[in-house]
């Protein structure tokens, strides 16, 4: 039997949401939480398996609500459940632990399925959710190329090879996937450094992150 806690502020909702899930034998609704504080309260008494998590709410919403749930149990799985498809707040859940952003359009069955799916481990992202991510990534790629370009007049190799760095990629990974020697990827690796006015790699990164 997998736990299930619904957080949601609209009760109707909730209560409708409730109904759907109790209609499959391998789901038990532990809960409902009006907001991101009660939820982080119900999670620590009662451990839900699996929690459906809306995204505005007063007093706590389900960004932050997901992150304080992960860090005092990662063994929770997280679905966003909202109306809200903005790739700032999928990118934002993602990133603090949720496994997985639905829309509550989501049929009964296919609701039933991704709670399963989720607390077998699988990321629940429907093509449309993923679209999303994908076009806010391509957005950010391609607005610091343009800044990385304009303020520090960096070739298009440079700015290839400063956004590796910025992703976390050593210089020999560099070297190996753009075809370079060593030597050549330190070269241009220190020019970069040159034109970002930075001494070092950490820098460099945080120079570049700064660039929103």
């Amino acid at each position: 039997m997998i736990k299930v806690l619904l957080v949601d502020d609209q009760q109707i909702l909730a209560e409708g949401i409730k109904s759907v899930l109790e209609t499959s034998s391998d789901v038990e609704v532990v809960g409902i939480a009006s907001d991101g504080i009660v939820a982080v309260e119900m999670c620590a008494e009662r451990k839900p398996d699996v929690v459906l998590m809306d995204i505005r709410m007063p007093n706590m919403n389900g960004v932050v609500a997901t992150k304080r749930i992960k860090e005092t149990d990662e063994n929770i799985k997280i679905i966003i459940l909202t109306t809200f498809d903005d790739s700032d707040y999928i990118l934002s859940a993602i990133n603090n632990g949720a496994s997985g952003y639905l829309l509550k359009d989501i049929g009964a069955t296919a609701l039933v399925d991704a709670i399963k799916n989720a607390y077998n481990g699988d990321t629940i992202l429907p093509a449309k959710i993923a679209r999303k991510i994908t076009e806010a990534a391509t957005r950010v790629s391609s607005d610091k190329e343009f800044k990385l370009r304009k303020a520090f007049n960096l070739s298009d190799r440079e700015v290839e090879i400063a956004l590796m760095l910025y992703d976390g990629f050593t210089n020999r990974q560099i070297a190996s996937a753009l075809k370079l020697t060593d030597g050549t990827a330190r070269n241009y690796i220190s020019a970069i450094y040159l034109k970002l006015g930075v001494d070092g790699r950490a820098a460099a990164v945080e120079k570049i992150k700064s660039m929103n």
